[in-house]
């Protein structure tokens, strides 16, 4: 599958909006009604706020995925020199398809290209197994120092980095 990884057009929020959604409710990681839901789906303020990147394959946009910088507002972890990544989501049809590998991939390559970058770093839940599988075998590690507490909830949350080596 040949895949076109580019910054996010206004005319992509939509397709956004539906495949960040129906992706996290597919994996039963929240319920609809879930307050977080309504974060994932305020694409535009995410875009204005952080860099919305999209793949595309066939002309159809297939996954979607939210970059940041330390001290950007959607930074949750970034240190300095570190780019984050954030809500990544693969249109349900597309999913088990290497996808979401090959949005990872992208994603190592473009931080590869930006001055300064020397790491990457993700936040996952502790039970989203699957994707703690792909970033590992992707060569991303657990900073477990680093792990945090969504506030006010008993939710722990894992880190995983990645170093660039040059």
């Amino acid at each position: 599958m040949s895949l076109a990884f580019r910054r996010a057009l206004p005319s992509d929020f939509s397709d956004v909006r539906r495949i960040t959604r129906d992706a996290y409710l597919r994996a039963g990681h929240f319920a609809a009604d879930h307050p977080y839901m309504s974060v994932l789906e305020d694409v535009e303020h995410r875009a204005e706020h952080a860099q919305v990147w999209v793949a595309e394959a066939a002309g159809k946009v297939v996954a979607a995925v939210t970059l940041t910088f330390a001290g950007q507002p959607y930074s949750e972890i970034a240190a300095d020199g570190e780019l984050e990544f954030r809500m990544l989501a693969v249109d349900p049809p597309h999913q088990g398809s290497g996808l979401g590998r090959a949005v990872v991939q992208e994603i190592v390559e473009h931080a590869r290209q930006l001055p300064g970058i020397e790491a990457i770093s993700i936040t996952s839940a502790t039970f989203m197994e699957r994707a703690h599988s792909l970033y590992e075998s992707l060569g991303f590690r657990r900073a477990p120092e680093r792990d945090w507490y969504v506030p006010g909830e008993d939710v722990l949350l894992w880190v995983f980095t990645l170093e660039l080596a040059g």
